[in-house]
């Protein structure tokens, strides 16, 4: 039960983080469910906040900045890439 969680509270984590920097149209599911978890672990690391403290408000909004964060480095990438 627990995977399951994860992956629906990855997958929204990730979906609003590519709203917010506006590379929805570009990812899929699988990629907002990938983003909201490497984001939460990103999140993990820089704000000391556990990923295994459960599904807390807190826990939610430092995943999503996480994950905003990892899109950002990833658009200066691919960005950085083309020119």
């Amino acid at each position: 039960m627990g995977l399951i969680v994860w992956l629906v509270i990855g997958g929204v984590v990730g979906w609003l983080a590519s709203i917010v920097m506006r590379t929805d149209a570009s990812q899929g599911i699988f990629l907002n469910v990938v983003v909201g978890i490497v984001g939460a672990f990103i999140a993990s690391l820089l704000f000391g906040s556990g990923i295994n403290e459960g599904v807390t408000l807190m826990t939610f909004l430092t995943s999503l900045v996480g994950a905003i964060i990892l899109l950002a480095i990833v658009n200066l990438v691919r960005r950085g890439a083309v020119r």
